[in-house]
């Protein structure tokens, strides 16, 4: 977003408190977030499964592919257990470790040459050692612009399209974090945080928890003059 005399916000604010599966709003991805919150277990006192059975997750930007991994990661850190974490980012990907507990892959459809390898090593050592592994990317698997045996690895376990709540969704998942803040977001505020801002609620989500914060250290109302004037102080 650029707006007059104010600093640019990039679209992707991080997300504070961390990613979890509880501060993941599922919408119509429901059925991924169950499948995933039964394989790492725990949470509730059940077993965990961690099946060696892939899971991949795609869909558009803003879906919520990398939440759910990073959740994955953070329960299983709850648990002990490490993992090994490749993205797009990662150029020189380290050698497999036997001491992961799962391989997380985001972004594959991004991967060069040398994570392809990479990706397809530590795929063919987790399934040996019984490991899981949850990957995701923009594609289907059958789309994927990969090398044909991690494409075809990626697809054959659990398949997951993840879809990008609408409008009208995030509006009410908006609306009843703030009510339970305490906080009134007029009908204009909520239009300029839908549509100035990124489509990731994760994102929404963090931008109201740093608008409330502003809000109470200013002593003002959140307006949209409220969120330029918290925007050109960052």
């Amino acid at each position: 977003m650029n707006l007059p005399g104010m600093k640019q916000l990039a679209l992707d604010i991080g997300i504070a408190t961390g990613p979890s599966f509880d501060a993941f709003f599922a919408g119509p991805n429901e059925a991924a977030l169950r499948h995933l919150q039964v394989w790492v277990g725990g949470a509730d006192g059940s077993p965990a499964l961690h099946s060696p059975v892939p899971t991949y997750l795609w869909g558009d930007s803003g879906s919520g592919k990398t939440h759910l991994l990073e959740s994955v990661r953070v329960a299983l850190a709850e648990q002990g257990a490490s993992v090994g974490w490749l993205h797009a980012g990662l150029l020189e990907p380290p050698e497999f470790d036997e001491r992961w507990g799962a391989v997380l892959l985001d972004d594959v459809h991004l991967y060069t040459a040398v994570q392809q390898h990479a990706a397809f090593n530590w795929f063919v050592n987790a399934q040996t050692l019984q490991r899981g592994v949850v990957a995701a990317g923009a594609l289907p698997p059958a789309d994927l612009p990969l090398r044909e045996d991690l494409r075809t690895r990626l697809g054959w376990g659990h398949v997951f399209h993840l879809q990008v709540l609408s409008e009208s969704e995030r509006r009410a998942v908006l609306r009843q974090a703030a009510d339970a803040r305490g906080v009134m977001l007029s009908d204009d505020v909520l239009d300029f945080m839908l549509h100035r801002f990124s489509r990731d609620l994760g994102s929404l989500m963090e931008l109201l928890s740093q608008l409330d914060g502003y809000a109470l250290q200013t002593q003002r109302a959140i307006t949209i003059p409220l969120i330029r004037s918290m925007l050109e102080n960052e």
